[in-house]
């Protein structure tokens, strides 16, 4: 009989969100009459942008023709995309980051989870706690934990708390790690990170030779001018980091899949002998290996983001959604809740009421507001006691959830 990867029985009792999913359809048998407001995950529900469509109506007409027809594209994705996001989301910004750094792939998430694929199983990681729960649960399938705790935390995992008494600050470890996931605007607290905040971080990483995982998916909606929206705005991150980015949240691509991960040619690992190797050589490898790129209609719909046009209506989506968040927060503070997030990030994180955890608070709106969200536990051991719901939906179902979970 073939044999199993035994790392995945060590995971928690189901990801997060089919967990969230196998209740909420529980309930929905048994009351089907019930109207269900979703903001629990962070998947996006206005149109694509014109610009974006447009672009991809006519990338379809184009494959329609044999002078026009794509076939396989280069797994780095195409130069004119790759050029786009250097110059728009990089250079603009002061960064230098050139386009052939930068790799096209179908989601930050997979990136996240593939780029263990490079990296040795003798790194010390240290991820945020709470946490995104794809930088954990990827490394448990990948056998880089042992067994998890009764509190929910994996052995040969350093955890740094982000909660109320710590200002959400990722404050540096103690002890010495090799590889260190940081995702912000954080996603599922909204918390933030200054220049100086990151400056500390890119520091430790050059002093430590270690490596920054930097998830920048929600970067789009900082509204704060002083702060960062990369980790190459900080000197020294070219020698240290590693950026995911994503359209999924900022043109609604959640649906159509399109990202990008970003390695400077400066970064540098160690093999188990010592030896010196760029970690670029081995990622743009491991993609023409296991990955035949995004589709040319996709990529040129990416493209059109940073057109003028597609520049306004991205703005537009965010905004809307940031709208959305802005009503979240104002409505619990009005009714006693207490709130952080939702100022610089589309996630709002509420502090459960006393007596109740977050599963307990996730049944409670469920029940008498019809309401889904998602428990902090599920992100970790430190998001119990605290809740994440979700500004991506409409403004009529964000405001009728507000007016219902006032009234009960």
């Amino acid at each position: 009989m073939v044999q199993v990867n035994s790392n995945y029985l060590k995971l928690k009792a189901g990801y997060l969100f089919p967990e969230i999913s196998r209740r909420v359809n529980s309930f929905s048998e048994e009351n089907p009459q019930a109207s269900l407001i979703r903001l629990g995950i962070g998947d996006v529900t206005e149109p694509l942008p014109n610009a974006c469509c447009n672009a991809m109506q006519l990338a379809i007409k184009e494959m329609g023709t044999s002078k026009g027809f794509h076939g396989y594209g280069p797994e780095q994705g195409y130069l004119w995309l790759r050029e786009a996001i250097a110059k728009n989301d990089f250079q603009m910004r002061g960064c230098e980051i050139s386009a052939d750094e930068i790799f096209v792939s179908d989601g930050s998430k997979c990136d996240s989870s593939n780029i263990l694929d490079i990296l040795g199983h003798g790194n010390r990681i240290a991820v945020t706690d709470p946490v995104y729960p794809v930088y954990v649960d990827s490394n448990v399938m990948a056998g880089r934990t042992g067994e998890v705790s009764l509190a929910g935390q994996y052995e040969g995992l350093s955890y740094i708390p982000l909660n109320a008494e710590n200002g959400f600050e990722a404050r540096l470890p103690t002890d010495s790690v090799d590889l260190i996931y940081l995702c912000f605007p954080n996603n599922p607290t909204g918390a933030v990170a200054t220049k100086d905040q990151l400056s500390r971080w890119v520091d430790y990483a050059n002093e430590n030779d270690a490596l920054i995982l930097f998830d920048a998916a929600y970067e789009a909606f900082i509204q704060d001018p002083l702060l960062p929206h990369s980790i190459f705005e900080i000197d020294g991150a070219r020698n240290c980091a590693v950026e995911f980015r994503s359209f999924s949240k900022n043109a609604g691509f959640t649906g159509t899949r399109c990202a990008c991960t970003v390695i400077p040619q400066s970064l540098k690992g160690k093999t188990c002998n010592g030896d010196e190797v760029d970690l670029w050589s081995l990622w743009n490898r491991r993609q023409s290996t296991k990955f035949n790129g995004v589709s040319y209609i996709v990529q040129r719909g990416a493209e059109a983001v940073y057109s003028l046009e597609g520049q306004s209506q991205t703005k537009s989506l965010v905004s809307f959604y940031m709208n959305n968040a802005a009503i979240i927060r104002n409505k619990l503070t009005e009714v006693g809740y207490t709130v952080y997030g939702g100022e610089n990030a589309p996630y709002v994180w509420i502090k459960v009421p006393r007596g109740s955890d977050s599963w307990e608070f996730f049944d409670f709106l469920l029940n008498k507001a019809n309401i889904v969200g998602t428990p902090g536990s599920g992100f970790g051991a430190a998001g119990e006691g605290y809740f994440r719901l979700s500004a991506f939906n409409s403004r009529e179902n964000v405001e009728e959830a507000m007016r219902r979970i006032n009234s009960i």
